[in-house]
């Protein structure tokens, strides 16, 4: 019997994966997409308006259109971020949006295979063999690839097993509680606006979210500490905000990392892309975004290895993600580290929002996924003014 051998299989149907497997089938490779189903990552789901270009994603599968962001102090100070004229923040429901990649994905010529990806093995044949259950308890089965692209998720298993200290990366975990929307928009609830609460009592490291879909909302929160009860952050959310009564649709968590692996291949025949690179931007969680382009470029590597032999060409993909993104990640890391670090500072952090500098600036960074180089004068009055927040020199608005 004649082995199939694909030329990448692409273990994870997420964004990126679909992504990966997408581009590689579009530029003429033999793609199996394996993806293991029945779980919906816990996202409050927004995506930026470059995002639907970058990728060709129709306007069709956005659930809403934000216009603005409430920023909520310790304090319950609330600072309102209009994105103004240049544009939205776009929302997707996971649920929807994830498999509507991965149909195309199909289309695009990748073969599609519910199963749960087991381990990579190896023999005295020149490719590896991945290794899976097509159902739990099921016989294990396998195929060979010439090249494999782990895109299973945070503390991926592809990487932990292929990659050197992948297991060390730090993540936050998220939890998050899809709800029907209330029938009417309230002083709590808008559903044009995403509102993030930057309060300890509600997240010790991170923040909480309330963000719109349209017909349902994401209510969320996320931290690294193991001790905080996210369940618990939720139930308190809801009920300050009168969500109690709204009906609950379905409860997602899974751990997200917040810092991109040092070493995105094993420089040979594997790849990861997306959370199991650890490209998650720190201080905001971002990731479909950043998933998709470390699909793309993931995919442009493996594309290349395949074409050449030449497994340096694997490495590709992690130079051009950080040198298109990298700063953006250690700032946001950065911001990260001072501002989440106490409630004294979160309120500082959401006082310096009030600013328009900031939030012009903030609102082009997001829309172009660029750092906005246009208005050197308004990054130093930033940078100032952020300077003096930290210090201490500006009193915080009550």
């Amino acid at each position: 019997m004649t082995e199939t051998i694909y030329d990448a299989v692409v273990i994870g149907g997420g964004p990126a994966g679909a992504t990966a497997a997408t581009d590689l089938a579009l530029a003429g490779h033999s793609v199996l997409l394996m993806e293991r189903g029945g779980r919906i990552k816990p996202c409050g789901g927004a995506v930026p308006p470059r995002m639907l270009e970058d990728f060709a994603i129709p306007q069709s599968l956005l659930v809403a259109r934000a216009r603005s962001a409430r920023m909520i102090a310790p304090s319950g100070r609330a600072v309102d971020m209009p994105v103004g004229e240049i544009g939205y923040v776009g929302m997707v429901d996971r649920e929807d949006f994830d498999e509507w990649l991965r149909i195309r994905a199909e289309h695009s010529g990748a073969e599609r295979l519910s199963a749960t990806f087991e381990k990579v093995e190896r023999d005295d044949r020149a490719h590896p063999l991945v290794t899976f259950r097509r159902v739990r308890g099921g016989p294990i089965e396998r195929v060979r690839a010439r090249c494999i692209v782990g895109a299973d998720g945070a503390r991926s298993a592809v990487a932990k097993q292929c990659l050197p200290n992948a297991e060390r990366v730090k993540c936050v975990f998220a939890y998050h509680e899809i709800i029907k929307s209330p029938a009417n928009d309230t002083q709590n609830f808008n559903a044009n606006r995403c509102d993030v609460f930057y309060q300890g009592k509600l997240s010790p490291d991170f923040y909480a979210w309330v963000f719109p879909h349209g017909d349902t909302a994401s209510i969320g929160v996320g931290s690294a500490n193991k001790g905080f009860s996210l369940r618990g952050a939720v139930a308190e959310m809801r009920s300050e905000l009168d969500l109690t009564r709204c009906e609950t649709v379905r409860r997602e968590g899974a751990p997200i990392p917040l810092k991109p692996l040092k070493r995105w291949d094993n420089g040979a025949d594997v790849i990861v892309a997306g959370d199991a690179a650890g490209i998650v931007a720190p201080a905001s969680g971002e990731g479909i975004y950043y998933a998709m382009v470390g699909g793309r470029v993931s995919a442009e590597a493996a594309s290349k290895f395949l074409k050449t032999g030449e497994a340096k060409a694997l490495k590709l993909a992690r130079s051009r993600f950080m040198k298109e993104h990298g700063r953006v990640f250690w700032i946001l890391g950065m911001m990260q580290y001072f501002w989440y670090s106490s409630d004294k500072r979160r309120e500082r952090f959401v006082d310096m929002c009030d600013d328009k500098d900031v939030q012009q600036l903030t609102w082009q960074a997001y829309m172009n996924k660029r750092l906005v180089r246009s208005k050197p004068l308004a990054h130093v009055k930033i940078f100032l003014k952020d300077t003096a927040h930290l210090l201490g020199l500006r009193p915080a608005s009550s």
